[in-house]
C-alpha cells in the first residue's frame, strides 16, 4: 500500500513539472515572438526618394504669379536649376519625390503672357541657355519625348474636365522677319498643341487659309488657321503616358505610348519650315472659370536635335 502511494505521488510530481515546463516553453515562445515582431518593425526601410529625370539646364519656365515689373515671373537657366528652393516657385512647380516627378500646377490669375487670357506653368526651350533668339527649323530637325500623367483638374458648370495644354511646338519669327512684316515682336503661331481633353489626348495644328499665299503672306499670324484636330484612340485619363513629337522637313509625327501615331506631312507643315520653332512643356491650363486648377506630373523629359 506504501508503495502504491509513492508511486501515486511521483506520478502527479511529474505530471506537474512536465506541466510547468510547458507552460515557461510557451511563455518563452511568445517573448521570442513578440521580439521578432519588434524587430520587424525595427528593419521596416524608409520611403526612398525618387527624383524625376529631367535636365533643366535649356529650359526656362513661366509661373502664373506676376514679377515686381507686373509680367508673369519667369526662371531662366541656371537659377531654374535651384527652382526646388525658390520660394515664389514653390507653389506652382515643386519636386513630388515620392512619385519621381516635377509637378506643374497652374490656375487662373493675372500673370498671362501676351496674346493670351490663360496661365501657365510651363517650361519654354533654350538652345542656348538664357538665350530665346537662336531656335530650330523644321529642317533641322528636333524631338521631344516626355513620361507624364494629369495629376489633378477641376471641372466646370457642366460636370466637364478642364483642358490643359501639354506640350507644344510654338513658331517665332526671326528679326529679319518680324521687320519685313512690322510686327513688334517676335511672336508666330503655335505649329502644335497637344491637350489633355476629358482624359483623351487631343492634337491641334495650324493650317494655311490659303496655301498659294506667298512666303511673306504666310509669316503674318492671320494666314493660319486651326485644323480639325486629332484625338488619339487610347484613354490616358489619370494614369502615366507617353508623349513623344518627331519633326523633320516637311514631317511631323505624334506618338502616344510608342504604340499610336499620328502623322502630318503635308502642304501646311511643308511651308510650316519658313518658321524658327521652339518646344514647351508643362501646364498652359485652358480655364478662367473661379476656383478652377490643374495639377500635371512630368516625370521624364529629354529633348534631342
Amino acid at each position: 500500500m506504501k508503495n502504491f502511494r509513492t508511486k501515486i505521488v511521483l506520478t502527479i510530481l511529474i505530471i506537474f513539472i512536465s506541466v510547468n515546463a510547458t507552460c515557461q516553453n510557451k511563455e518563452g515562445s511568445v517573448s521570442d515572438s513578440d521580439t521578432k515582431v519588434e524587430k520587424k518593425k525595427k528593419k521596416k526601410k524608409k520611403k526612398k526618394v525618387k527624383l524625376p529625370k529631367i535636365d533643366l539646364s535649356h529650359w526656362k519656365v513661366t509661373l502664373p504669379v506676376n514679377n515686381d515689373q507686373g509680367k508673369p515671373y519667369e526662371i531662366e537657366p541656371p537659377e531654374i536649376l535651384n527652382f526646388a528652393k525658390n520660394e515664389i516657385a514653390k507653389p506652382y512647380m515643386y519636386i513630388d519625390s515620392t512619385r519621381g516627378a516635377i509637378v506643374f500646377h497652374a490656375m487662373p490669375t493675372d500673370s498671362k503672357t501676351k496674346n493670351t487670357k490663360y496661365t501657365r506653368s510651363e517650361l519654354r526651350e533654350q538652345l542656348v541657355p538664357g538665350d530665346n533668339n537662336v531656335n530650330w527649323t523644321f529642317k533641322d530637325g528636333a524631338n521631344i519625348k516626355g513620361k507624364l500623367a494629369m495629376d489633378a483638374t477641376t471641372k466646370d458648370s457642366d460636370g466637364k474636365y478642364h483642358r490643359t495644354i501639354f506640350m507644344q511646338i510654338h513658331g517665332r519669327l526671326t528679326n529679319e522677319q518680324r521687320d519685313l512684316i512690322g510686327e513688334d515682336d517676335n511672336n508666330a503661331p503655335p505649329i502644335l498643341k497637344i491637350y489633355w481633353d476629358k482624359g483623351k489626348i487631343r492634337v491641334k495644328t495650324k493650317v494655311l487659309k490659303n496655301i498659294n499665299a506667298t512666303d511673306e503672306e504666310i509669316l503674318h499670324e492671320d494666314a493660319w488657321g486651326d485644323d480639325d484636330g486629332f484625338n488619339f484612340e487610347q484613354k490616358v485619363d489619370f494614369r502615366k503616358f507617353i508623349l513623344e513629337v518627331k519633326v523633320s522637313e516637311g514631317k511631323m509625327v505624334v506618338v502616344l505610348n510608342n504604340n499610336e501615331y499620328k502623322v502630318y506631312e503635308n502642304i501646311h507643315i511643308k511651308r510650316w519650315g519658313i518658321f524658327e520653332n521652339y518646344f514647351k512643356a508643362g501646364n498652359y491650363f485652358q480655364s478662367r472659370d473661379e476656383g478652377s486648377f490643374s495639377k500635371v506630373r512630368y516625370y521624364e523629359l529629354e529633348v534631342s536635335h
